[in-house]
């Protein structure tokens, strides 16, 4: 038997601090059809279609349908009542994310420390339990509609079972046969984990954000962007990236700043209800030839990057590993040109990187699958060559 109660329940003891985050336990989004959307990121992105929690399982307010892919968790959430607060937000915003959860290792004491911190709770501490253990879940509200759930994990629900393909929470029963995930797991795409979150907030929010990882969550601030760094002839951004004390996760605040016509951070505002939220998330992969090329076969729509591109990058980035005492880029360049892929090096080595195009109608939600030699930044080399092939995107859109 399943019970989800108010939690006073099953609280490890430990003197870590409570806010110290564990891993990214999953990333939920609000969609409008989690049968369909499940379908989608299996057939484009190579998910498992692991788990469902629906109908079939008791739940009579949402279905919600866990996909897997190496460390990477996603919880995709239907309403299956009006009440359901899915409901208005996929109306108001269409499908996208909700919540980056973190796990931690008391999910009552990182949520009440977080509040302490000055945090607005989303919702009190809830355990679900049942004969092999308990999931204890609670939530605090960032920037616009998203949220931060706190998960704290026993017995066969600990994190290490679950990334064996254990059962993820009460309430879950395996999803069955399905012939996609005998075919992906025949043709994998190699993606790993969520490297970053991307938030888009308001002119002027920028910095209001940052304070609120600071203090809330005790992140610091890992880079900075102004729009000297992120600009084109027609649309600028500022960006700073809030790392966790581990640096297990990393978030990219974004506001547009001004410039002759509309960025890419307005448009998703302006499609977003004037509401911010999680704009991309980055797929980790070791091996960012194999991943793109699995993912074009597949279907995926990448951003087109100007030929005239490959003419400077090379030139560019060996200037930056020889200047640092880094071996060059290893991989073939003929086929990274061919694939699209962008490369850009630092201080530390280098990377290569590629972004979708909007997964969905509304322009609100895309990835970037990224792989990382070393380099911890985030591609400023590419930011002008990115920002015009949105520019491009953003035009035949007519939001421009």
């Amino acid at each position: 038997m399943t019970t989800a109660v108010p939690s006073a329940a099953v609280r490890p003891s430990t003197g870590t601090d409570p806010l110290a985050l564990i891993d990214v336990d999953h990333v939920r989004f609000y969609v409008g059809n989690a049968k369909q959307s499940a379908f989608f990121y299996a057939s484009a992105f190579g998910f498992q279609v692991d788990q469902i929690c629906d109908l079939t399982t008791g739940s009579r307010e949402s279905a919600q349908y866990l996909l897997t892919q190496g460390n990477i968790r996603f919880v995709l959430e239907t309403p299956l009542t009006k009440e359901h607060p899915a409901a208005d937000e996929i109306r108001r915003f269409g499908d996208g994310i909700k919540d980056i959860a973190f796990t931690v290792f008391d999910a009552e004491a990182a949520w009440k420390q977080a509040v302490r911190n000055g945090g607005t709770s989303a919702y009190e501490p809830v355990t679900r339990s049942d004969a092999s253990g308990s999931v204890t879940m609670a939530g605090i509200r960032t920037y616009g509609r998203a949220v931060h759930t706190f998960v704290s994990r026993t017995g066969a629900y600990a994190l290490p079972d679950i990334k064996q393909g254990a059962t993820f929470m009460p309430g879950y029963r395996a999803f069955g046969d399905f012939a996609l995930n005998a075919h992906n797991r025949a043709n994998p795409c190699g993606l790993k984990f969520v490297d970053h979150a991307v938030g888009n907030v308001e002119e002027g929010r920028m910095n209001q954000w940052v304070s609120w990882y600071e203090n809330v969550l005790g992140f610091s601030m890992f880079k900075h962007f102004d729009d000297k760094d992120i600009s084109t002839e027609y649309s600028a951004l500022m960006s700073k990236v809030m790392a966790s004390g581990n640096q297990l996760i990393k978030f990219p605040i974004n506001e547009p700043a001004a410039g002759k016509k509309k960025s890419q951070i307005l448009e998703y505002l302006e499609w977003h209800d004037m509401t911010p939220g999680v704009q991309h998330l980055a797929l980790r992969t070791d091996d960012e030839l194999a991943s793109v090329a699995a993912l074009r076969r597949r279907g995926v729509d990448f951003l087109t990057i100007p030929e005239t591109y490959y003419e400077s990058v090379w030139a560019r980035v060996d200037s930056m590993l020889r200047q640092h005492g880094h071996a060059a880029v290893k991989e073939d360049h003929q086929r990274i040109r061919d694939l699209g892929i962008l490369v850009d090096a630092d201080d530390e080595g280098y990377l290569l990187q590629l972004f979708s195009k909007p997964l969905q109608d509304r322009p609100t939600l895309f990835f970037e699958i990224i792989c990382r030699r070393g380099s911890q930044s985030f591609g400023k080399g590419n930011f002008k060559a990115l920002f015009e092939s949105l520019e491009i995107e953003q035009g035949r859109r007519g939001n421009l």
